[in-house]
């Protein structure tokens, strides 16, 4: 739909304009015209004023903001940007307003009316932009990035902002351009309820002291009452110090949406959870938001979603989870990486290839001290060709040129089945032998790869044939103990995405730890200030009062 700021230049393919209608686009031809010799090489083709060039130059440069309700919409679209998590400043906000009576003013000049244009245009362009697909490029942050941008086409881009500016639909289009996704307006809404609570001054801080637990009086009862009541929670009297039944209830439910062991009681880490600043979740939102603006056009047809911090995967059809399921994820130290890749095979009955981070930091100083540790996981020792060495053959206090495998079977740290995607990080997913650890509210417990709980039932829908690998054919094959590989009959897209807040079913909000820290350098991103390239001169001119 938007096209604004592909970097193509249209004027070069197209004929002269015509001689610029009025004093105004006079002024705003100069402009353009001295902003093409300042960016003439071929490495600012990219540079964000480029739309703004070729909008005036397809239109005879003539001035776009001339009507008053044109000007209005745009500039409550962009005081709303902050709804989105972003700033209005960016989009030269106080500017705009300031020089708003150029437009009504008979003593103007047509250069303060062709400044006053030029900016309005490109503070319309970029904030369209950062809604359609952020502001901030993900590559910036992440060098191994490789989801693929929304698309822009910048012909029908520069065709819709004519199209709502004759037909005086500038909000409309503002609104188009976010992600029409409910999972982009669930966070948009959360985010105003934020910070209506911050506008009354935050929610309670609940003093420490020692766990407190159902059926008990306290002091600290009203505190917890109205913290949770200001979270949505309907609890009557917020200045009851009894910990009762509802109170109970709501707490585990903000427990369950916290990621933490919802047992009912206020002990330390529930506490933490509950103090965090308002202001420090309106951040997390933000950050969310602008991961949204980034993935949400991803999330079309069938695929796979890995939520990295929410330690679930998902199987999409039409766009709609049909199956979910538990997961484990990288330690912080060893973090599972987001990217972009396409499910294409299976492995059943794996053996395991130590990698050699894992041999090195693992594997050698457990066998230093237990030289049976080998044997008793059914670990062989390869050389380079492949062949198996006796384990008292090698020296472990300096190993070279040694591969570990474990075999196949029962214990195998890859379970019985491995779901494999192309990728540069050597992971997968793959069922554990650690089936216990998915009882865990956070489950960073792997060294990068993806443990699933049900991965059977996974493989179910990849293979997607019911007559040769349901569900009974798959066990059937496993049992059989025979290393076998299943090619998927077509390749399914996977996303390994890192969301750091949840969208309940109920519409609720809950927020998780940000276990990589993730989140400071995105909001770090996202404070830095965009200037707008035609900003400068038009800030320097007088400009008459605001009536």
């Amino acid at each position: 739909m938007l096209g604004l700021l592909l970097g193509t230049a249209l004027h070069a393919q197209q004929p002269a304009p015509e001689p610029p209608p009025g004093p105004v686009a006079e002024q705003i031809r100069e402009r353009i015209e001295q902003w093409r010799a300042a960016h003439a090489d071929a490495a600012a083709a990219q540079a964000p004023g480029n739309a703004v060039a070729a909008f005036y130059e397809q239109n005879r440069f003539a001035p776009a903001w001339t009507q008053a309700g044109n000007l209005d919409q745009l500039l409550a679209a962009l005081r709303d940007m902050a709804g989105d998590g972003l700033g209005p400043e960016d989009y030269a906000l106080t500017e705009l307003q300031r020089r708003r009576a150029v437009l009504i003013d008979p003593q103007a000049t047509a250069q303060q009316r062709a400044q006053f244009d030029l900016l309005a245009t490109d503070a319309c362009f970029a904030a369209l932009l950062h809604l359609y697909r952020g502001k901030v490029d993900p590559a910036t942050l992440d060098t191994h990035w490789n989801f693929d941008p929304r698309q822009l086409d910048q012909a029908r881009g520069l065709q819709a902002v004519r199209e709502a500016l004759a037909q005086g639909t500038i909000g409309a289009l503002f609104a188009r351009a976010r992600p029409q996704h409910p999972y982009y307006a669930q966070l948009r809404t959360a985010l105003a309820k934020l910070r209506e609570v911050a506008a009354q001054g935050g929610w309670p801080a609940i003093a420490d002291g020692p766990t407190l637990k159902p059926g008990s009086r306290d002091a600290r009862v009203p505190a917890l009452r109205r913290r949770l009541q200001l979270a949505g929670h309907a609890l009557g009297d917020a200045a009851d110090d009894r910990y009762d039944p509802a109170l109970e209830a709501a707490l585990k439910q903000f427990q369950r949406e916290q990621y933490l062991a919802a047992d009912g009681h206020l002990g330390k880490a529930t506490l933490a959870a509950l103090n965090v600043p308002v202001a420090a979740r309106i951040e997390q939102l933000r950050a969310n938001l602008e991961r949204a603006r980034w993935l949400l056009h991803q999330l079309q047809g069938d695929f796979v979603v890995v939520d990295i911090a929410g330690y679930q995967v998902a199987y999409y059809r039409d766009g709609k989870p049909v199956w979910r399921s538990r997961v484990q994820v990288g330690k912080p130290y060893r973090s599972t990486p987001v990217f972009k890749s396409a499910i294409t095979y299976l492995t059943l009955n794996p053996t395991w290839t130590v990698p050699p981070t894992i041999l090195k930091n693992d594997i050698l100083p457990k066998l230093r001290k237990n030289r049976g540790y080998l044997a008793a996981n059914r670990i062989r020792v390869l050389d380079g060709q492949g062949r198996e060495l006796a384990p008292a053959s090698v020296d472990w206090a300096n190993p070279r040129g040694i591969v570990l495998r474990q075999d196949a079977g029962p214990g195998n740290s890859l379970g019985r089945l491995v779901i494999r995607f192309p990728n540069d990080y050597a992971v997968y997913m793959h069922d554990t032998p650690h089936q216990e650890l998915f009882a865990s509210e956070r489950r960073t417990y792997s060294s990068g790869c993806i443990r699933v709980e049900r991965p059977r039932e996974l493989a179910e829908l990849l293979l997607d044939d019911p007559l040769h690998w349901n569900r009974a054919g798959i066990d059937r094959a496993i049992d059989t103990l025979q290393t076998q590989t299943v090619m998927l009959p077509k390749p399914v897209p996977l996303l390994l995405a890192y969301w750091t807040v949840d969208l309940r079913e109920d519409g609720r909000v809950g927020f998780r730890p940000d276990v990589y820290r993730r989140d400071p350098p995105l909001l770090a991103a996202l404070a830095r200030p965009r200037v707008s390239p035609w900003l400068p001169a038009a800030a320097t001119a007088p400009v008459p009062a605001q009536p």
